[in-house]
This record gives C-alpha cells, structure tokens and sequence, in this order.
C-alpha cells in the first residue's frame, strides 16, 4: 500500500507539472493588446543584435523636446529625414530588419521625449517572415494605445506599406507581395478611421506604375529605396500638409 500511495503522490506530481508547462506555454504563446484581446503570434522575434546595438545607441542620445519622429525598418533607417524634410528637429528611429513586435517593445524610449509628430511605417518584415496581417494590424492597434496613453499630445501618422517591385525581389522575399501589403494597408486605415489618425497613403501614383509595381527606378533591389524616392515622400508629405 505504502508503494502505491508513492506512485499514485509521483503522478499528481508529474501532472501538476505538466499543467502548469502548459499553463506558461499558453502564456508565451498569447498576446494581449490594450483591450484584453488574445492574439496568437507567430515569429515574434525581434531583439536580434543589431536591433539590441541600435536600441543601446537611441538610447544613448540627448533627449530631445517636442521631436517628429520617423519610426520603423530598413525602410526609414537609410532615409536622411533632416536633409529631405528641411527641419531640424528630426529624429530618425528606424531599426534594420525591425517589425511591428519590435517597434512596440521599443516605444517607450520614443514616447518618453514627448514627440510632436510620429510618422510610422512598418509591417513589410512581419509579411516577410509569414504573420498574418490580422496580427500584424493588431500590433499597430497597441502600438496606438500605447502613444494615446503615454504622449497623447503627440500626432500619430499610419504610412502605408509602400508597394515592392515583385520581378526583381529575391527569393528570401518571396512572402512579400503587394495584394498582402496591400490588405494590410487596408486593415490599417480602417485603424485610422477608428482611432481618428491620419492615413498616409504612400501606395500611390507617387511610388506605383501602371501596374501596381513600385517604380523601378526608386528601387535598388525591389523593397529598398533609391535616395531620390525620399525626396518624394518628403514632398509628398509636405504637399498633404503632414509637415
């Protein structure tokens, strides 16, 4: 009897355990956004070294009062916003390889200096890397709650995902295709609606061909920009009047 009683102890034991692994697994598997809402995410990751050093580096930088701030990837990383924008008070917070995980994980350090002006751009590497759009759009809606809570002041701007030229994308990007960015988009500017943001449509005649391409000639590889492409979407922004 005295053995049987320990088997039977070794077993709740071993099934409490299991409980409570699958209790965490839950828990690292579920995302909460400002509302309690759950989201299943999928490849997460962002705090690769780059995005560490990068994140080190913002950090070691003099706060800044009132800046406008342009926050994302690769994308807003290359762009040289002070020599296109004309204004000074320009603060350029974009990370290589970033996505939408990463950018709100990262939020406070930009909240914190109480910008005017955030024009943010994100989502083509969360597409890359497979996440749905669903989840991806459910990001941009914390990363919303979290600006209108800590810096309500501050004027969020949702750029669009600019269109990529699909012929010349290598094929680590073969998850990247405009009918994706552009339901994205889409999800996206319905988030505006609700929270009362403006849109910035950067998939436009500006960037587009006829086809539905981001032209040619504004591309180095089918994804990332020309210099020139940033003289235009600083025009462009000027010409909306969202600078």
């Amino acid at each position: 009897m005295k053995k049987a009683h320990t088997k039977s102890y070794i077993m709740k034991i071993d099934i409490f355990k299991m409980n409570r692994l699958f209790f965490i697994g839950v828990l690292l598997f579920i995302s909460f956004d400002g509302n309690a809402q759950q989201v299943t995410e999928k490849d997460s990751s962002y705090a690769n070294g780059y995005y560490v050093k990068r994140v080190k580096y913002f950090q070691s930088l003099p706060i800044q009062k009132s800046p406008v701030v342009f926050l994302g990837n690769s994308i807003t990383e290359v762009g040289q916003w002070q020599d296109v924008t004309g204004i000074k008070n320009v603060i350029n917070r974009g990370i290589s390889g970033d996505n939408s995980f990463g950018v709100f994980y990262r939020l406070d350090d930009i909240l914190i200096q109480k910008p005017r002006k955030i024009f943010l751009l994100i989502g083509v590497n969360d597409i890359k890397r497979g996440t749905p759009i669903e989840v991806i759009a459910k990001n941009y809606e914390r990363i919303i709650l979290k600006v209108q809570k800590n810096s309500p002041k501050t004027q969020l701007y949702l750029q669009s995902v600019l269109p990529v030229t699909e012929p010349v994308l290598a094929s680590i990007y073969d998850n990247i295709r405009n009918p994706r960015i552009i339901a994205l988009n889409a999800l996206m500017k319905d988030l505006s609606i609700k929270y009362k943001l403006t849109y910035v449509d950067l998939f436009n005649d500006v960037f587009k061909d006829t086809n539905g391409q981001l032209i040619r000639s504004l591309t180095t590889d089918g994804l990332h920009l020309q210099p020139e492409a940033y003289v235009l979407w600083a025009e462009y922004l000027k010409k909306q009047k969202y600078l």
